[in-house]
């Protein structure tokens, strides 16, 4: 996966696992109140936002726009904010896909420190920063979301060493 191979793991997502890990994610939102609206962190966010939002009964949708992973290089492009939202975020719902190393979740929280920050997996480094998720993943594992695979045969474990 990545030149300093600190994935060793893949674990897959279909698109039917993330519509009901994101419902479980509204669920768990449900518990914590009413809110004002959602700030889907782009890309990842979009497809967990709009499944929350229906959930949660909640039109307003804004998007935070980070871009802070190269996929050509498979590397950390450090934060850039192509766009941002205004205010501190009180009353609003921070979503994205996952939290992994934290630095995009660093620069989230900076910007939108009175939000709650909610995604749908989240890796060890990354997990204090968020209040909410819905699946644990080892920090060496990556997270082949819907929208990066096609579906393809794929070799048995044994024999793959």
């Amino acid at each position: 996966m990545s030149s300093d191979n600190r994935y060793t793991k893949m674990f897959p997502v279909s698109w039917e696992q993330l519509h009901r890990d994101s419902k479980a994610l509204a669920w768990r939102l449900l518990e914590l109140g009413k809110f004002t609206g959602i700030v889907a962190v782009t890309r990842g966010g979009l497809v967990p936002a709009a499944v929350i939002a229906r959930e949660l009964d909640i039109h307003l949708i804004e998007t935070l726009c980070i871009q802070s992973y190269d996929w050509q290089k498979q590397a950390d492009a450090g934060c850039s904010v192509l766009k941002g939202v205004d205010g501190d975020g009180g009353g609003w719902i921070i979503i994205d896909d996952l939290v992994d190393t934290g630095r995009t979740a660093q620069e989230v929280r900076r910007l939108l420190p009175k939000a709650v920050f909610a995604t749908v997996y989240a890796k060890p480094a990354g997990k204090p920063l968020v209040d909410v998720f819905v699946t644990e993943v080892s920090q060496d594992t990556w997270i082949l979301l819907p929208w990066d695979s096609e579906v393809q045969y794929v070799r048995p474990l044994v024999g793959t060493k």
